[in-house]
């Protein structure tokens, strides 16, 4: 009897026993091993490694056995040539430690074992981090800014370098981390060309009217002085106060390559251009060059690219533009948000919920004014049992127990179509019932979405489908008012995001810094 109930007791026991999970192993990637050179190398405590608080620099130094690596004499020069040259790519050299670096390279041959360790490791602690910077920029966005949704870049920043450094190819380890696209390179070019400008001495230029062709204003000797500075006019000028023909083209020029209106009006936008100085201007050059360290080196075989501050979106299909548009972006006070996503839906006659901002800031104090200010938007009001509520029953000091609701249309404020995509802002490409803003030099009017000229020719693009959604059909849902939602089947990307200099056949491109950027980011690139 017992042995049976011994028996009954195992099997219930092993009956009950839960599968123990298996745990998977997390896999780290092997760091290569370094190849050490006959070149003269010393042990390394780890305490001098330790110092650096940096878990690359322990795992390089694993790498080698804990030895000095650097006693190749062309290898340590290449290392030193970068950071000292690292301004030529918008780069601080001080950042890398660059004379506290070439002090222990003039005395290398009679360094003590305790010193060569640490020239070693400075060597490769500052290397380190200059490629990091290279790759992905100095500062990480998503600690400088709320609105930035970007995903942060991973690096293996030892596998790179010691590759390359047993292959003795550590230059192309330089040019292949740095972004590929054709804006960074013409942001390099333009760094290059702004250094190429002598230093300026042009005094700021004070004017409080328009100066139009033929006027005489004592402001235009130091206009025509800025001019020929910048190449916009050539050949020598008489500085005279006239507002002569010669001076009026070359504003037109001046003012095409900072996206100013070019119509020769010389007003406050152009006089605010024409004051940015040299050093003012490479400032902004260096700062959107690490802007776009931040952004993707890996672009989609088909994408959206908007600049919010050129007022521009192109279409990108197979490494060719294949559609522009115009477009209009958020205020500097509800500014669009920098995003990279996918685009999902095309929505035709949606509707629109004014959203919590636009309510408080806008909808609320109006409704105030005037009871009947969302009926004349063709705008319902809402109760939370979906009820619709009378403008005169509405609750001025409970506005956000409503939900209020623009029905589709022509004159609906997102237009006649809007193009969804995935992204934590609330925001979407859309139509407007504001048409004539497109004509505008300035174009940062709306709350923070952006709008899109001509939107239904884009629609139509990018469904690619002649049968089903050729420009008859579209005009046709549209007709109808229904709100219909299409999905779109051809796999773009959206880059929206913020760049305000670049280079173009060897002149220099501005555009107005909208969301007051770059300064700020400089001060913080050279802190």
């Amino acid at each position: 009897m017992n042995k049976l109930y011994f028996l009954l007791v195992i099997c219930i026991f092993i009956g009950c026993k839960k599968d123990t999970p298996k745990i998977t192993p997390i896999v780290k990637k092997k760091t290569p091993i370094i190849i050490l050179t006959d070149e003269r190398k010393v042990q390394i405590d780890t305490a001098k490694i330790n110092i650096f608080k940096s878990e690359t620099l322990k795992q390089f130094y694993t790498a080698s056995e804990n030895k000095t690596v650097w006693g190749n004499l062309k290898k340590r020069t290449y290392v030193l040539s970068q950071l000292e040259e690292s301004d030529k790519l918008g780069l601080e050299p001080e950042d890398y430690k660059i004379s506290q670096l070439k002090k222990f390279e003039k005395k290398v041959s009679s360094l003590s074992d305790s010193d060569l360790a640490t020239y070693d490791i400075l060597l490769t602690y500052n290397f380190e981090k200059y490629l990091n910077h290279l790759y992905k920029g100095k500062l990480n966005p998503k600690t400088l800014y709320t609105d930035w949704d970007l995903e942060e870049k991973t690096f293996d920043v030892n596998n790179i370098l010691i590759k390359g450094f047993n292959n003795n190819k550590l230059d192309s380890v330089v040019d292949n981390i740095q972004p590929k696209s054709q804006t960074y390179k013409e942001l390099l070019k333009a760094l290059e060309i702004i250094n190429s400008f002598p230093d300026d001495h042009v005094k700021n230029i004070e004017s409080a009217e328009k100066i139009t062709l033929n006027d005489t204003n004592s402001a235009l000797i130091n206009i025509k002085k800025r001019l020929l500075y910048w190449g916009d006019m050539e050949g020598k000028d008489s500085l005279s106060k006239i507002y002569t023909k010669k001076t009026f083209e070359s504003v037109k020029k001046f003012q095409e390559r900072h996206g100013l209106a070019a119509d020769g009006v010389i007003g406050v936008g152009t006089i605010s251009a024409l004051n940015y100085s040299k050093e003012k201007r490479k400032e902004q050059i260096i700062a959107n060059l690490e802007r776009w360290r931040w952004f993707t080196t890996d672009f989609a075989e088909n994408y959206f690219i908007i600049n919010i501050p050129d007022y521009s979106l192109n279409v990108v299909e197979e490494q060719d533009t294949t559609l522009t548009r115009n477009i209009v972006v958020g205020t500097s006070k509800r500014k669009t948000p920098i995003i990279t996503s996918t685009l999902r839906t095309i929505v035709f006659n949606p509707t629109w919920t004014v959203p919590p901002t636009i309510l408080k800031e806008d909808v609320v104090p109006a409704m105030k004014r005037n009871r009947n200010y969302l009926a004349n938007k063709n705008i319902t009001i809402y109760d939370t049992s979906g009820n619709v509520v009378a403008p005169n029953a509405w609750n001025e000091n409970k506005p956000n127990r409503y939900r209020y609701i623009q029905s589709p249309g022509y004159n609906n404020s997102l237009g006649v179509m809007k193009i969804l995509f995935p992204n934590h802002h609330s925001v979407y490409l859309h139509d407007t019932n504001h048409r004539n803003y497109f004509g505008r030099s300035n174009r940062s009017l709306s709350s923070g979405c952006v709008r899109v000229e001509n939107p239904l020719e884009l629609a139509e693009h990018i469904l690619a489908d002649s049968v089903k959604y050729s420009k008859i059909k579209i005009d046709t849902i549209i007709a109808s008012k229904k709100t219909t939602s299409i999905k779109i089947e051809k796999k773009y990307a959206l880059y929206q995001w913020y760049w305000t200099a670049w280079s173009k056949k060897n002149q220099l491109i501005f555009r107005a810094d909208i969301y007051n950027l770059d300064s700020d980011l400089y001060a913080k690139l050279r802190n």
